[in-house]
C-alpha cells in the first residue's frame, strides 16, 4: 500500500485522499464500536474517538512520527495469507467446528501450508527434525475418517470428543475404558487404530501439548517430590508421610493418595507454539522492527531495565525472537463462598515481545504452575518453583529448537524472565516479622535479591528499592503505624483534659467578671466590701492574683 502520502503537506489534496484511505481500512480492521486508535500526535494510539474526530485530529495534528506501520489499526506487517492444504483441495471446505488440522498446526508450532510429501518421504517445507514424524502421524490421523464415508468426524476428532465428555460427565478412569471397549465391540471398523485405554489416550493429549505433570508434595510445604525427591515416600525435613494414612492404610502406601499435588505445564512447547504462525512470529519480534523509538514509554521495551539487559547480553539480544518474560503470582478463591479460608496460587507467565495490545491479553497468559492449598504457601513457595526453573534455566543455558514460520527456518529459542510481579510474601507476615524477610523472600532466594539498580534473576535497570532507597517490610510499618496511633491518642486525651481546664477557668472569670460589675454598681459606699469580696474569692480560684490582674 502506498504510504507516501503520508509525508505530504496536510492541507494538500494527496494529503487528504490518502487518510480518507487510511480511515476506510482502520474502521473495516481495528473499529470498536464505532471507534479506533486515533494515531495523531496528540493520541499518540492511546485514545480511541470516532471517525469524525480522528479525521479533525489527523488533518490538525497530523501522525505520530514513525508510524508507517498500522499495526494498531489492522496491518500485520509480516502477515501471509494462508495456502490451501491438501485436505481441503480432497475434501473441500474445512469443518470450522472440529478444525483438527489447525488443532495440529497448533500443537506442533508447524505453519499451515502445503505439506504434500515428496516421494513419500519428505515435505517441501523445513521442518524440526525432532518432531516431524510426531507431525505426520498425527496428520495422518486427523485426515483418516472415523468410518468409510464418514465427513463429520475423524480418527483425532472422535477421541477428543470422546475426552471431552468424560471431563464434562466427571467419568472415571475405569468406567472410560470400559466406554472404549463397548464401542470397539460394536463398531470395531472406526475404532480401529484409535486409544484402547484411557492412558494411551492421555498420552495422546500430551503430543497435542494439552497435557500437564503432577508432582506430589509434603503436606507442610517441606519437599516437592520432583528430581531427586521422586522417589521419597517421606519428607526428610518434618518426618511427614508422602501419602494420606488411614485405618486400613496406616503407612498410605496402599492407596497413594498425596497430601498435596503440584500441577505444572510445561513451558518449551507454548513457546514453540508463539512462532506457529507467521502473524505471531512477527509480532514476536515487534519490540525489535515494529516499537517506534521516539523516547517515549509505551512498552516495557521501552524502560532502561530492557535495554541495560540487552547491553549486559547482547548473544541474547542479537536475536530478536528470543523471549523476554514476566511471572506474576497471587492467591485466589476458587470458590464461590468467598467467606471460605481457601487459596489456590498461580504462577502465570506474560511474553513481552508482544505488542502492548496483545502482551497483556488472556489468550496470550500462560499458566505454567497450580498450587492448590487450603493456605497460601507462604515463604516456602520457592518449593513449587523448583520445576518452573529448571526450565527457565534450561531455556537460558541452552535454549529449543523452534520453527519459524515467518521466516521458515529453523532457529534456537531462549528466554529469560526480567520481572516478578507479586505482593508476596511480605503480605502474609504477622506482625513483628524480621524486616529482612521483605529484601529476602521466597523470590529472591530463587531469582535473586531486588538490590539497588538491579531486576531479578538478569540484568540491570531501575528497580523500587533503587527509586526510594531499602523500603521496610509491611510488619515494620504497621508497628510505626500503631506507635504514632497511641501517640497520637495521648495527645488527643491531653488536648481534651487541657480544653476541660480552660472552659473551668473561662466560667470563674465570667463569675467573677459579674461580681466586679454588681459592686461597682452599688456604688462607693460598699467599696470596702467589694476589696473584701473579691479578695476572698481570687484567693479561692485556681489562677490566683492573675485573674484579678485581667480586669483590674
Amino acid at each position: 500500500m502506498d504510504k507516501t502520502w503520508m509525508q505530504k503537506n496536510r492541507r494538500s489534496k494527496e494529503y487528504w485522499d490518502g487518510l480518507q484511505k487510511f480511515l476506510d481500512y482502520a474502521f473495516q480492521n481495528s473499529s470498536i464500536n464505532g471507534m479506533i486508535l486515533c494515531p495523531c500526535k496528540e493520541c499518540k494510539c492511546g485514545v480511541c474517538i470516532t471517525r469524525e474526530n480522528a479525521e479533525l485530529h489527523l488533518k490538525v495534528y497530523g501522525f505520530v512520527k514513525g508510524y508507517t506501520h498500522w499495526a494498531a489499526h489492522g496491518e500485520f506487517v509480516y502477515s501471509s495469507a494462508p495456502k490451501p492444504t491438501s485436505y481441503d483441495i480432497s475434501h473441500g471446505v474445512r469443518d470450522e467446528l472440529d478444525d483438527m488440522h489447525g488443532l495440529v498446526h497448533d500443537a506442533m508450532g508447524i505453519p499451515e501450508q502445503d505439506y504434500t510429501r515428496i516421494d513419500g518421504t519428505e515435505y517441501k517445507s523445513q521442518l524440526p527434525n525432532v518432531e516431524a514424524e510426531k507431525f505426520y502421524n498425527l496428520i495422518d490421523n486427523s485426515n483418516k475418517e472415523l468410518y468409510s464415508g464418514c465427513k463429520r468426524f475423524s480418527k483425532l476428532s472422535f477421541m477428543i470428543r470422546l475426552l471431552h465428555l468424560k471431563c464434562l460427565g466427571k467419568l472415571s478412569n475405569k468406567i472410560f475404558d470400559m466406554l472404549l471397549d463397548l464401542l470397539k465391540e460394536a463398531f470395531p471398523d472406526a475404532m480401529d487404530g484409535l486409544p484402547k485405554s484411557y492412558y494411551e489416550a492421555e498420552k495422546l493429549m500430551k503430543e497435542l501439548g494439552l497435557g500437564y505433570d503432577k508432582y506430589d508434595a509434603c503436606p507442610n510445604d517441606c519437599t516437592l517430590y520432583w528430581g531427586v525427591d521422586a522417589r521419597r515416600k517421606h519428607c526428610e525435613t518434618c518426618k511427614e508421610s508422602r501419602w494420606v494414612k488411614s485405618e486400613n492404610d496406616p503407612t498410605g502406601e496402599g492407596r497413594k493418595i498425596p497430601h498435596k499435588v503440584l500441577w505444572h505445564f510445561p513451558l518449551k512447547h507454548r513457546l514453540q507454539r508463539l512462532f506457529m504462525s507467521s502473524k505471531i512470529a512477527g509480532h514476536m519480534r515487534w519490540h525489535a522492527e515494529g516499537r517506534t523509538k521516539d523516547g517515549n514509554m509505551r512498552h516495557p521495551a521501552d524502560s532502561p531495565s530492557w535495554q541495560t539487559f540487552d547491553f549486559h547480553h547482547p548473544e541474547f539480544s542479537q536475536d530478536s525472537r528470543n523471549v523476554r518474560l514476566g511471572l506474576a503470582s497471587d492467591g485466589f478463591n476458587p470458590f464461590k463462598n468467598m467467606s471460605s479460608t481457601h487459596s489456590t496460587w498461580p504462577v502465570i507467565l506474560m511474553p513481552y515481545n508482544l505488542p502492548p495490545w496483545m502482551c497483556m491479553k488472556q489468550p496470550n497468559f500462560m499458566l505454567s504452575l497450580l498450587i492448590p492449598d487450603p493456605f497460601a504457601p507462604g515463604n516456602n513457595i520457592d518449593i513449587y518453583l523448583k520445576p518452573l526453573i529448571a526450565e527457565l534455566k534450561e531455556l537460558w543455558d541452552v535454549g529449543v529448537n523452534t520453527y519459524d514460520a515467518s521466516r521458515k527456518e529453523n532457529f534456537q529459542l531462549r528466554a529469560a524472565l526480567l520481572w516478578t510481579i507479586s505482593d508476596f510474601p511480605v503480605s502474609q507476615l504477622p506482625p513483628g516479622s524480621n524486616d529482612d524477610v521483605g529484601r529476602n523472600d521466597a523470590f529472591a532466594q530463587v531469582f535473586g535479591e531486588d538490590n539497588n539498580g538491579r531486576v531479578r534473576m538478569y540484568g540491570l535497570g531501575v528497580t523500587p528499592s533503587d527509586k526510594w532507597g531499602n523500603v521496610p517490610s509491611r510488619s515494620t510499618c504497621q508497628r510505626i503505624v500503631m506507635e504514632q496511633k497511641a501517640a497520637i491518642s495521648k495527645m488527643e486525651d491531653k488536648f481534651a483534659e487541657q480544653d476541660q481546664q480552660l472552659k473551668d477557668q473561662a466560667k470563674e472569670l465570667a463569675e467573677l467578671k459579674a461580681m466586679v460589675c454588681q459592686q461597682q454598681n452599688s456604688g462607693s459606699k460598699t467599696g470596702g466590701s467589694i476589696n473584701s469580696t473579691s479578695s476572698n474569692h481570687v484567693s479561692k480560684s485556681p489562677m490566683g492574683a492573675r485573674s484579678l490582674q485581667v480586669y483590674s
